[in-house]
């Protein structure tokens, strides 16, 4: 079987990552910042600019990207859904909407658990919005731009001391960004500063592959994104490696699947094991009940993964359950084509679950979680928002 060749971008965070320097890496490894500025004008946001300038942090030469922003155009609060409606009406690709929308939705989840909140509640104040919007979208049209196919990520830094925000003095890393960290590789270098902002671990914790090492791959592009400070002893870069690497045929994956079986085990305690499992990046997990020798019941727990979640997913395990051993086996399988976009319905907007074959939409499904959301606030059986809801995805689909 002859494997095509895959364009991937690796991102070395020796010194942490924020939107800035994702986009300046990009832009210094080779997307043209006209291009990139032409693109983010399809965004019905005024009062802003895009500028570039080389810049030194320790030894290395590096781009510092930086959003000029009009304080007097900007000064009300934004939250989900207002920056959903401008993603939406900005003529952007959807592949390119459909990122940044799930980017900012992780984002705001993040932000609402760490705050005992709803995602609805989560605001991203003035300015510091309109920063957010522009990286965000600025780093998924950078990497589509460069014809990125995955996205890989080095082990992150989390920093420390104390910084002072929108809720006042708070430990580095801040709660919204150890939530999206869950689950990923961190390290600590001994930096008293914040390392990764929230934008910063939204971006790459969503768009990521894989984190840890680089895969194989042959390079063909570095570039180098600068932080804003400097930081003692440590040059503030972020480093971005593009490069191709042999793919996987199209539609196709390899999975790991994740087994134990459990015959001790409260079944309270199952409810908790399988959030925590789909948290360590399992892609679905289910139970099988069994009988084991001596004609005891059990049940096999399976979950399947990407191979760089196998570790996360397994210390789930040990820590949630009762098992004292757990097995892997790796498995191919056919996928379709899908993404995750937000539609105007009856009910308000929805996130979708759009699946193609050859291009061709097969399968428009709505979140279940946002289905029983509004239904509970609207007093209304499931079973009618759902079929609601399913109309007006087929609808705004017909002949897609």
């Amino acid at each position: 079987m002859t494997l095509r060749p895959m364009t991937v971008v690796y991102f070395d965070c020796p010194s942490g990552a924020a939107g800035d320097m994702i986009m300046g890496a990009l832009v210094d490894a080779g997307v043209p910042l006209d291009a990139l500025r032409a693109e983010l004008r399809k965004l019905p946001l005024e009062g802003w600019d895009l500028a570039a300038r080389e810049v030194q942090r320790g030894a290395f030469r590096a781009t510092k990207v930086d959003v000029e922003v009009d304080a007097a155009a900007h000064r009300h609060h934004r939250g989900l859904a207002d920056i959903v409606r401008i993603l939406e009406a900005s003529g952007l690709a959807p592949e390119v909407t459909a990122r940044a929308t799930r980017i900012f939705t992780r984002l705001a989840d993040a932000e609402a658990r760490a705050h005992g909140t709803t995602r609805e509640a989560v605001h991203f104040h003035d300015v510091g919005a309109v920063d957010a919007i522009i990286d965000v979208t600025g780093g998924v049209i950078a990497l589509a731009l460069l014809g990125a196919e995955a996205v890989h990520v080095s082990a992150l830094p989390l920093g420390g001391g104390f910084v002072d925000g929108p809720h006042g003095r708070i430990p580095v890393p801040g709660p919204g960004t150890v939530e999206l960290l869950r689950g990923f590789p961190v390290v600590d270098t001994g930096v008293r500063a914040e390392l990764v902002t929230p934008t910063g671990a939204a971006i790459l914790t969503t768009l990521a592959a894989s984190a840890g090492r680089m895969p194989a791959m042959t390079v063909t592009a570095v570039g180098y994104g600068a932080g804003t400070r400097d930081l003692p002893g440590t040059p503030n870069v972020l480093r971005c490696l593009v490069g191709e690497t042999a793919a996987e045929p199209a539609g196709e994956e390899t999975v790991l699947q994740v087994e134990t079986t459990i015959d001790d085990m409260s079944p309270q305690l199952y409810e908790p094991l399988l959030d925590r499992l789909c948290e360590a990046g399992a892609l679905d997990v289910f139970l099988t009940p069994v009988v084991m020798k001596r004609s005891r019941p059990g049940v096999v727990l399976t979950a399947l993964c990407p191979p760089p979640a196998r570790e996360a997913v397994t210390r789930a395990l040990f820590e949630e359950s009762t098992t004292i051993g757990v097995r892997w086996s790796e498995w191919r399988r056919a996928r379709l084509a899908r993404e995750l976009v937000t539609l105007a319905t009856a009910y308000g907007a929805i996130p979708f679950k759009v699946s193609r074959l050859g291009g061709r939409v097969v399968t428009v499904t709505p979140e279940f979680a946002d289905i029983a959301r509004i239904a509970r606030e609207k007093s209304l059986p499931v079973r009618e928002v759902l079929d609601q809801a399913r109309a007006d995805g087929r609808r705004l689909f017909a002949g897609g």
